[in-house]
């Protein structure tokens, strides 16, 4: 992992968005509030030094935008760690193709005066998006920090974690994230753009190094980890998130399928293992898997906590 890091420079303004998250993780200290690192979407891996083109993966970012959103309904202060462009919370309620849908333009009979006005079957639920968003906001309860690059976001991920060392067993680590298992290392990278006239290109990838190893023993060795684990065989979910389980000793793993992913979730830790599952009558009334999945962590951190005072 020092490898990785002295390969590729930090990302812009780094110290100074370390120094932002251990302002907020302090003052979370000083209020005795949990603090959760949700970190959501997915890790672009370029192909070229001047990155015109790159890898990535098909991670939007939904779940780690509603989970924040339920975190902070449970009164977790949330440092949001986000691909840049991916779902974000509240926002994400408001597609762009159907945010005209919202509003309704009225004009004065007699002039060419317009305003615009929320559509009432519509307001209700913008105005309870708008007030959570404001009071997250107002009471330093939100932290959004951007990434774009796999390298950008494990530099992130260390500076985050580190601050929230700070906080011991109050801290969580929901880890999210879609991170790339390959990439190419810098001095490999071609400087400019790969021209097609040169005809396909032979790119050879490396291995990520495990960076939970590290973020569990070293740079946040107190702190409650989630992870997670999606497979497209479901025959070899559950294995490998006990190996997960069991190579980094952490607290929990996600497990879940590709094509059942919105509507059903296995949480695995070393003792049990708990399905999460909502029905099809949940889903259509638009309740969403992260809610109870949420609910259910924040319950186990609550031991967790309880379980490690005085240590």
């Amino acid at each position: 992992m020092d490898q990785f890091f002295e390969d590729f420079p930090a990302p812009k303004d780094f110290q100074a968005t370390c120094e932002r998250v251990t302002k907020f993780v302090e003052h979370h200290q000083s209020t005795k509030k949990s603090v959760v690192l949700v970190t959501s979407g997915g890790t672009a891996v370029p192909i070229e030094s001047r990155t015109v083109r790159f890898i990535d993966n098909f991670s939007t970012g939904t779940r780690g935008a509603a989970s924040t959103e339920y975190f902070l309904a449970e009164d977790y202060a949330v440092i949001f760690l986000q691909r840049s462009k991916s779902a974000k919370p509240f926002l994400r309620h408001f597609p762009d193709e159907s945010l005209f849908d919202l509003f309704t333009l009225t004009t004065e009979d007699d002039s060419d005066a317009a305003s615009v006005q929320v559509n009432p079957s519509h307001r209700v639920k913008v105005c309870q998006l708008v007030k959570a968003r404001q009071e997250a906001l107002s009471s330093n309860s939100l932290l959004i920090i951007p990434f774009f690059s796999l390298q950008d976001y494990l530099y992130l991920l260390r500076g985050i974690s580190e601050a929230l060392s700070l906080l011991r067993h109050s801290a969580m680590i929901f880890l999210a994230a879609a991170v790339s298992d390959f990439y190419i290392p810098r001095d490999e990278l071609p400087e400019h753009k790969l021209q097609s006239s040169h005809g396909p290109p032979q790119i050879k990838l490396s291995a990520v190094p495990k960076m939970l190893v590290f973020l569990i023993h070293h740079w946040a060795p107190e702190a409650f980890v989630v992870s997670f684990k999606l497979e497209t065989d479901p025959k070899l979910l559950i294995g490998k998130s006990r190996k997960a389980l069991e190579t980094n000793k952490h607290q929990v793993v996600v497990a879940n399928i590709l094509e059942q992913r919105r509507k059903m979730v296995t949480l695995v830790t070393p003792d049990s293992e708990t399905n999460i599952v909502l029905s099809d009558e949940q889903l259509h009334a638009g309740k969403e898997v992260e809610e109870p999945l949420v609910a259910n962590l924040v319950s186990r951190h609550a031991t967790f906590i309880q379980d490690n005072e005085g240590r």
